[in-house]
């Protein structure tokens, strides 16, 4: 069971300081960093379900979640079988296996408006790649992004970006010219007057918009009524692609992700880790008249050498395969834990005196240390963060673990709980009575 005192932290600070010598920061993804949140990073060893261990023996309930994908907790044993048998065969060929057509039967089945698609190795390669396929489309070179909507690092998605941008304080990026995102229109999010004005003024240019659904990366903030049906009208009659980057919501938000949730199909959709079971993965995907523009059929070109990696495809069949079988359980369980959860703590910071909001969506979440509400970039930038970097650091030692930033979801998985639950409501009680006191 999780520690309710301020934990050890030895062994940790001594793998961050050596790390610090070799790696950037002492990390291989600026959102692992605590800058803004102060306190000592735990170095993981271990998982299991929805606990994990650092190297100081520290427990934790976990609600990052390897940033969303592990819906089926730590260590899922399904997983680790298929994992492991996938290995003793070898763990990559530069060659197809039967395992990519197994992995994309069962993602095409679960999201009917992809008729086809393309693994990749990361969520980054599939949005960079899924908004080249829209540019060869339509044969046009403007892009719509949104306020506070991260799409991965590459140039002309890192527009104000949100998530690990937005958490360093950085409007952009060094090393970024400004010819690389003069095509990349950044409009508010939730607002579709400007979404209009954008393609009114660039009549005939625009290829596609890309969005989150559900954003996650400044913090949860979901669309306003009829906001995607709105998106999805106007690039219709633009003959404009709209893309669902569900890196985040897909198999999150609802087994056929947010597209299945609000009943909306976009032309391309985008996904994550989630599909390989956790392990690097990602793919893009849509009607069989985009997709073949694809090389080798077409020539938009794309490629990797470890696309479709026979681990990643065996883990992503036993995850999806197992979220299938029992979805109806698992997600009914999921919305009825996080309800508890989110309510929860929001009435604990209540009861505090505490300003707080939140935003969630089946088992994705943030709380927003701010009046709210929060339904844009501008409305999550007011938050206090120096309020969540104190609550965070009280649930860490409380031995919750919460995302690192103000500016990221938070997820709860099949693994949680009742007990993780009310653990970490009383977690919140005593950090918010420390904040009062």
């Amino acid at each position: 069971m999780p520690s309710t005192t301020s934990r050890k932290a030895e062994q940790s600070r001594r793998l961050q300081q050596r790390a610090e010598s070799m790696i950037p920061g002492g990390v291989n993804s600026p959102v692992r960093a605590f800058g803004s949140v102060g306190g000592e990073p735990p170095f993981i060893l271990r998982g299991k379900g929805a606990h994990m261990w650092d190297a100081d023996e520290n427990e934790f309930i976990d609600y990052v979640g390897s940033w969303g994908p592990l819906i089926l907790g730590h260590a899922a044993p399904d997983v680790l079988d298929a994992i492991v048998g996938a290995a003793c065969n070898g763990t990559s060929f530069g060659a197809s296996t039967p395992a990519e057509a197994d992995l994309a039967e069962l993602v095409l089945a679960a999201l009917p408006p992809m008729q086809k698609i393309r693994f990749v190795s990361s969520g980054t390669e599939a949005t960079m790649s899924a908004i080249r396929l829209a540019r060869a489309y339509t044969k046009r070179k403007y892009i719509v992004k949104f306020e506070g909507c991260y799409h991965g690092h590459s140039d002309s998605l890192l527009v104000k970006a949100g998530s690990g941008v937005a958490t360093l304080g950085i409007p952009g990026s060094a090393g970024v010219p400004e010819e690389f995102t003069q095509f990349t229109l950044a409009l508010p999010f939730n607002d579709i007057k400007a979404v209009e004005y954008a393609f009114q003024k660039f009549k005939h240019q625009i290829a596609c918009v890309i969005v989150e659904p559900v954003v996650g990366n400044m913090g949860c903030v979901p669309a306003a009524d009829d906001y995607l049906v709105a998106l999805r009208l106007i690039t219709e009659r633009e003959r404009a692609v709209l893309i669902f980057d569900e890196v985040m919501t897909g198999f999150r938000v609802a087994f056929g992700g947010a597209q299945e949730l609000y009943n909306i199909h976009p032309d391309l959709t985008t996904l994550g880790k989630i599909i390989g079971g956790g392990l690097p993965v990602g793919a893009y995907g849509g009607s069989s008249e985009i997709m073949d523009l694809v090389a080798p059929l077409g020539p938009m070109y794309q490629a990797g050498t470890l696309s479709g990696n026979p681990l990643a495809m065996a883990a992503g069949c036993a995850m999806l395969k197992r979220l299938s079988d029992h979805k109806r359980e698992i997600y009914a369980r999921l919305e009825k834990l996080s309800g508890e959860l989110v309510e929860g703590v929001a009435a604990a910071a209540k009861d505090a005196g505490v300003p707080l909001c939140y935003n969630r969506v089946g088992s994705m979440f943030t709380w927003f240390f701010a009046a709210g509400p929060v339904t844009d970039w501008d409305s999550a930038s007011k938050s206090n963060t120096e309020a969540f970097g104190k609550f965070f650091r009280s649930m860490l030692d409380s031995g919750v673990y919460l995302p690192p930033s103000q500016y990221e979801a938070a997820f709860l998985g099949a693994t949680h709980t009742e007990e993780d639950v009310q653990q970490t409501i009383a977690a919140a009680k005593q950090a918010f009575g420390a904040a009062r006191g």
